[in-house]
């Protein structure tokens, strides 16, 4: 029974992990092939080429998709994640607005964004005429300033109390304590939280969509404008799929370490 067990959680296992992988598996064949080899079914190899990589940045505005998703991703990240430390440590150690508080921004990552997305942009068009790269940072800091508070409160609340209360025993003040102990102890809270916080502007579409104008399109919009009336260019767009993944597949093994432990402590805490 033992060995069955163990046998079972492996299978199980296997088949979460072969969904993950399989479809990148498939979408680097379809990369690698010509546009005809990548429709048909049964599926070929055919030829393999990096055409379709090559003609990405010669055919379309990869570049400047890239660029902005990067910006914009760092520039909210940036913005948010102080804020949301600070936030998460005043709720934290001084219950600031109290169960109200935080259930309202728990609440707020329960409203669809389709909900959200026309009173901004009719915000952004009338009353506040900006355009571009600040309206999409502002609404991504939006979208991910109350997530990334709501994941770091748990990581205020746990040793950090008393290792700050002896700093400030010492003769540290509020601020020294916070800033060289609080701090770099919920570190990998903090960086687990702006990792997500990046994933999640990086992967954004609908506020993109609707913000954006020709010159501040970013990856996620740009790879949707691959779909035309003529049909999917499907090679390039696998391909340029791959492409987009690449910042977060690169950062993750860095960042492995403290995505892991902040998650595991947030969750135990």
């Amino acid at each position: 029974m033992p060995r069955f067990s163990v046998l079972l959680r492996h299978l199980i296992l296997i088949g979460f992990s072969a969904a993950i992988v399989l479809p990148l598996l498939w979408v680097l064949r379809v990369s690698l092939t010509d546009k005809l080899t990548a429709y048909k079914i049964p599926p070929e190899i055919g030829h393999l080429s990096l055409d379709n990589y090559v003609e990405v940045f010669t055919n379309y505005n990869f570049t400047t998709w890239f660029t902005n998703s990067l910006v914009i991703a760092l520039a909210a990240t940036a913005i948010s994640l102080p804020a949301a430390t600070t936030m998460a440590y005043a709720a934290a150690r001084y219950r600031t607005g109290g169960s109200p508080l935080l259930i309202t921004v728990l609440a707020s990552q329960m409203i669809p964004p389709i909900v959200l997305v026309l009173p901004l942009f009719l915000l952004f068009s009338t009353m506040l005429p900006i355009d571009g790269h600040v309206a999409i940072i502002i609404a991504h800091v939006a979208i991910n300033l109350p997530f990334m508070a709501w994941m770091m409160i748990s990581f205020f609340e746990g040793d950090t109390p008393s290792l700050e209360e002896a700093a400030r025993m010492d003769g540290a003040s509020r601020w020294t304590a916070f800033r060289k102990i609080t701090v770099p102890v919920a570190m990998p809270g903090i960086v687990a939280a702006g990792l997500l916080g990046f994933i999640l502007s990086w992967n954004e579409f609908l506020y993109a969509l609707v913000l954006s104008d020709t010159r501040s399109q970013t990856l996620a919009v740009g790879l949707a404008s691959l779909e035309t009336h003529a049909g999917v260019a499907i090679a390039p767009l696998a391909a340029a799929t791959l492409l987009a993944l690449a910042p977060v597949l690169i950062l993750l093994p860095f960042l492995q370490k403290y995505l892991i432990k902040g998650l595991s402590l947030g969750a135990l805490k």
